[in-house]
Parts: structure tokens; sequence; C-alpha cells
């Protein structure tokens, strides 16, 4: 007898994210993962990424350093040298021999960094000489050295090279990481920038570097391959705004102009890594300020996946922790069928096998 196919749901229906046919709404986004040695992406990554490829599915690397002083954390991958992008080439090939649509996180970490994975053992730079309380996330963070003005173009420099070496590399495009307390992330709040020229004070001057950063990348890639990551509402690494709704909503309207492909956004209710808090905010104001592909990231899981696509709250969900742990989680979803738990402890160790590539696959019968 015929196994009855299950009824479609919304995460795993159709979609076009401009040139990309997408076949289901459900993405990976990007993970720091701490296995790429020496700031060199590794053959294990092929097996990683290529795990969890659908034919279809968008997948977005790990956040990828755009220079030698975008570093903040051990083992995490670069895209500023050739043999960065020599790396990066067979694990794209991978994606696409699936039929994935790759992207690849460009990433400066600004202050967020300490004088050991900087060049010459320099203070790290940021928007600012205020640095991160040492002690946060266990690590003695460094003071870092405020940007002059006139040092800022060579950091937008860093992001456009970063973004042409990524499509050498084979990638779909790139999604600039403006979230998360990074360099970025650090311009554009209020409780961070503390600048008197015309990257600080007022808003507009406050989103000039994001800004900055998005005129180059679509300039040098086209505006079809380029992707942002915000979280306004986050305090991540000690970054809060005071009006994270007004600065949301002002990004998103640039960024409309810009025509860039997609906006991704952290939900209200991650403030912090790892806690999901009850809050009376939402993406809604972002998403209607911005005309094209909208994807919500944020502890999701499939009832609230499925509910935001139905509801037209977002066209795409990102799944963070699950996509890690579960490799097969679109045929998962479409199952209904249990996941795997994640294990935190293995996140970011640099082992090229666990917590990594050892998640295993939902056995189903023929």
């Amino acid at each position: 007898m015929a196994a009855t196919t299950p009824p479609t749901i919304p995460l795993l229906t159709p979609y076009k994210m401009g040139k990309f046919d997408l076949s289901h709404r459900v993405v990976l986004p990007p993970l720091t993962r701490s296995r790429s040695y020496a700031n060199v992406p590794q053959p294990h990554a092929i097996v990683y990424y290529s795990q969890r490829t659908t034919k279809g599915g968008l997948l977005i690397a790990e956040a990828t350093g755009v220079s030698d002083t975008a570093q903040g954390y051990p083992e995490t991958p670069g895209i500023w040298t050739k043999e960065q992008v020599e790396a990066w080439k067979p694990i794209a090939n991978a994606v696409h021999e699936k039929g994935g649509i790759f992207f690849c996180q460009i990433w400066h970490v600004g202050r967020v960094s300490t004088n050991a994975y900087q060049p010459n053992g320099q203070a790290p730079v940021s928007c600012t000489d205020k640095g991160v309380t040492p002690g946060l996330d266990g690590v003695d963070w460094s003071p870092p050295r405020r940007l002059r003005t006139d040092e800022i173009p060579g950091i937008v420099n860093d992001f456009r090279l970063a973004a042409r070496n990524a499509i050498e590399a084979g990638f779909d495009g790139v999604e600039i990481h403006g979230a998360n307390g990074y360099l970025i992330d650090q311009f554009l709040k209020d409780g961070v920038n503390d600048r008197t020229d015309i990257y600080g004070g007022s808003l507009e001057n406050r989103c000039r570097f994001a800004l900055d950063i998005v005129e180059a990348v679509v300039n040098e890639i086209g505006a079809d391959r380029v992707g942002m990551r915000l979280s306004p509402f986050a305090d991540y690494m000690e970054t809060p705004d005071s009006n994270p709704e007004g600065l949301g909503v002002y990004m998103a309207q640039a960024l409309k102009r810009f025509d860039i492909v997609y906006l991704h956004v952290i939900e209200p209710r991650m403030i912090r890594i790892g806690d999901k808090l009850e809050t009376p905010h939402s993406l809604l104001p972002l998403r209607k300020a911005f005309k094209n592909t909208f994807i919500a990231a944020g502890g999701y899981n499939r009832t609230e996946g499925n509910k935001a696509i139905a509801e037209n709250y977002a066209d795409l969900i990102a799944f963070g922790r699950l996509f890690l742990a579960n490799p097969d989680l679109p045929r998962r979803f479409e199952l209904d069928a249990p996941l795997n738990r994640y294990n935190r402890n293995t996140f970011y160790i640099p082992d090229p096998v666990v917590g990594y590539t050892d998640y295993p696959f939902l056995e189903v019968p023929a």
C-alpha cells in the first residue's frame, strides 16, 4: 500500500528570492563553528554544509572575516586572502552540486576582540574607545582604538573586496553582518557610538558606515547578490539602542532604496544570545518598510515558523540551533518528525567531526 504524502506546510512552499528559486522557506543562518584552522576553511566544512543542503534551499555560511583586523574568536574563517578564497571553492561547489543557494556572511568584529587576534598585537578597532566589559562571556576583551574618520573608507573597502572574493570563491551572494554587537552594529547603536564626526550623533550619521558598506558591496557585485543581517532590538556584547524600532525601520527603508535581495532580522525577543523573552515589539514595521525578501530569525520552532509564513510576517525563517543539530531539518519538518537535541558544549570546539558532522539523519523507511 502506497504511503500517503503529508500535506504541504507553509515552511515547505516554494518561494522566489530575487533571481533565486527556493523550494522551501527553511534557511540555514550563519553559525560560527570555530573549525577553520588559522582562519582558513577546512575540508570538513564540505561535509557540514553539503549535509545541510537541499535542492532549492538557502544556506548562509558562518561569519567570515573581511580582513586581518576583523577577527575576535578562535578558528573563524576569513575571505581576504587567496588561500582562503581557494579553500571556500570546494565548499561552495558541494552546496551547488546538491542544488543549494549559498551566501557568505561577511564580518568584522570591531571591539569584540583581543590584542592576541590582531596583527602585531595591536588594539581592536571600533567606532569608540569604550571597550566590552572584560570577563563578559569569559573573555578578557581588549580596549579598542577609535577609528579616525579618514580610516573608515579603508574598512568599507575591506567589505567590498571580501564581497568580490566571495563571488570568486563560488558563493551566490553575500550577507553583510550588521548584527550581534559587531563593528557595524557598534556604529549603529547609540549606546556604543559616541562619535562627533559624520559617523556619530544623529540616526542618519550612525547608519552612514553601514550604508557606505552596502553601497560599496552593491556596486561591486550587484544588489541581487546582497543581503544584510540586523539586530536592532538586541543588546549583544553591550550594544543597546534607545530607539531600536526607529533604527530598524530607518535601516529597512534605506536598504529598500538599494534594492538588496533580502533583509535578515533577529527577533526582538532575542535580546541576549540564548534567551527568549516576552516582548511587545515585533518585526512587522521593518517588514513593511522593506519590499524584498524578509528573513526572520530568533528561537523559532516548526509551529512558529509555519505561523509566521502563513500570516505573511516573513518570507523565510532561519533556524540556527535546530539546523545545526538536524542536517535534514526540512525533511523532519515535512514529516513532523522528532528532532535531534543540540549540544551547546560542542558548538565551538575545534573537532572536525564531534558536534559538527556527526548529528544523525532521520531514518525513514522506504
